[in-house]
């Protein structure tokens, strides 16, 4: 195997899914769009959950932010338990239907039904209910997005077509997305403190996309045959080894978790930076939906670059760009509005590049290691990484709250220009810095188009070989 990493291959080989050598079957648009509907109703709840349910949950049913704040974060040890445990429990099913299917399916019911009481609450709210409802949506979730994310770097063993899968679900997340920011902003107009109503905007947004996207993934794409070796159990102290033994892995696991820190730092601080740096607080939420506007041309065109330069090498392209985006927002000043919106328009182009990719390259990264183990691990693979999401996400809250508040910043009361100053430099440098590691973690990563190639060619020997003769 050390030749497959170290020595150049000249020839690209494509193989994988339903392809034969050579030249891929590119997989049919419309049943890809549809197989990509299902990003609509998990994206466009996780808006909800994270920027509006808590203070709509903390003004209007009294509970509170301390209460509320406990929670959450129980519910991120909560999935940092379950993901992995649904993600090797995917990979070791076999039924009629598949191995994701049935996790799908049984997911989106779970996950519906929470929805209903999350964002539709039909009894007094209590601490309890509350935690009661998040942490079964929860499960839902994870029982619909790992087999769902796994799912869907099997449909094809190509390359760039695992690329082109990724684009379609990242352009219908981010359309989701910006959905459930326009409909907050559009109750506003009329009923700025209702906030029942904007949960159950939110809400009917996510069942109805739910109902709609689940028959036609199940539909979508036949699933690829499970591997013939026999599945092994892993308990959770053995796929925690698994996942960190593998260095491949773990740099893509990296890099993501600073792309996302980077995101995270970024997001939860823009509302200040707009409101107190730049005295414009009628901007704030406008600032934040056109960035997502642009976003939803994003994927399309770093698919493009990916295929033209490479998965990796466009991930840190990608990175590069958002470190000089973000160094530039040195040069804002409170009078500089039309600087601030070129960066956030550029910050729209470029956002998710380094996701995108970094998504793509997992499902590659699990054929090499079904290729030295002999274990497809993919649904596992996949639970890893949507840890490393979570983990930025609550990284980015944990140092870059503190940070500004130890520059003086205070979003209560009257802020010094010296603590202002503060709030820009964690505002800018923060993600500059996060996306910065994220591009010196992935440069140079030797899992290309080529290797791949190769290793898919020496799979399909290999479980050719073990196929029996008739």
């Amino acid at each position: 195997m050390a030749t497959l990493f170290s020595r150049p291959i000249l020839q690209s080989i494509h193989t994988g899914g339903a392809s034969d050598q050579g030249k891929p079957r590119e997989l049919n648009g419309v049943r890809l769009a549809g197989f990509a509907s299902l990003a609509v109703p998990i994206y466009a709840a996780q808006m909800p959950l994270t920027v509006y349910l808590p203070a709509i949950y903390a003004q209007q049913f009294g509970l509170s932010l301390a209460m509320i704040g406990t929670i959450f974060l129980a519910e991120r040890l909560w999935g940092a338990l379950a993901d992995p445990l649904i993600g090797s429990l995917s990979d070791r099913t076999r039924s009629r239907f598949g191995r994701r299917r049935p996790w799908i399916a049984t997911g989106g019911l779970v996950f519906g039904i929470a929805a209903i009481a999350l964002f539709f609450p039909f009894v007094a709210v209590t601490p309890l209910y509350l935690a009661a409802a998040l942490f079964i949506l929860y499960l839902g979730w994870s029982m619909i997005q790992i087999p769902y994310l796994a799912w869907s770097g099997e449909i094809s063993g190509h390359y760039h077509e695992r690329t082109r899968i990724v684009t379609y679900q990242t352009v219908a997340g981010s359309a989701a997305l910006l959905l459930v920011l326009v409909l907050p902003t559009i109750i506003d107009q009329w009923q700025p403190h209702n906030g029942t109503l904007k949960l159950a905007a939110m809400g009917m947004v996510v069942l109805t996309s739910l109902l709609i996207a689940l028959p036609l993934v199940l539909r979508a794409f036949p699933e690829a045959p499970a591997p013939l070796q026999s599945p092994v159990r892993l308990s959770f102290a053995r796929a925690a080894a698994v996942v960190f033994s593998d260095k491949l892995l773990l740099r893509v696991l990296a890099s993501d978790l600073a792309v996302t820190t980077g995101q995270g730092i970024r997001s939860v601080l823009i509302v200040f930076f707009v409101t107190f740096y730049m005295g414009l607080p009628q901007w704030a939420s406008g600032l934040f939906l056109l960035q997502f506007i642009f976003g939803i041309a994003a994927g399309p065109i770093w698919a493009q670059i990916g295929y033209r330069i490479g998965k990796h090498r466009a991930a840190v392209s990608g990175e590069i760009v958002q470190v000089a985006i973000n160094l530039g927002l040195l040069l804002v000043t409170p009078d500089a509005l039309a600087l601030l919106l070129g960066l956030a328009i550029a910050q729209g182009f470029a956002q998710g590049s380094g996701n995108l990719m970094l998504r793509s390259m997992v499902a590659d990264v699990a054929d090499r290691h079904r290729l030295e183990t002999g274990h497809d691990r993919t649904a596992l693979f996949f639970s890893a990484f949507s840890l490393s999401v979570k983990a930025g996400t609550a990284i980015a809250v944990g140092i870059a709250l503190p940070l500004v508040a130890w520059f003086g910043f205070d979003p209560k009361g009257a802020n010094s220009p010296e603590a202002l100053r503060g709030l820009l430099l964690v505002f800018a440098l923060g993600p500059a810095i996060a996306h910065a590691l994220s591009a010196a973690l992935i440069h140079g990563f030797p899992l290309d188009e080529a290797t791949h190639a190769q290793v898919r060619e020496t799979l399909a020997r290999r479980d050719a070989a073990l196929v029996p003769a008739e």
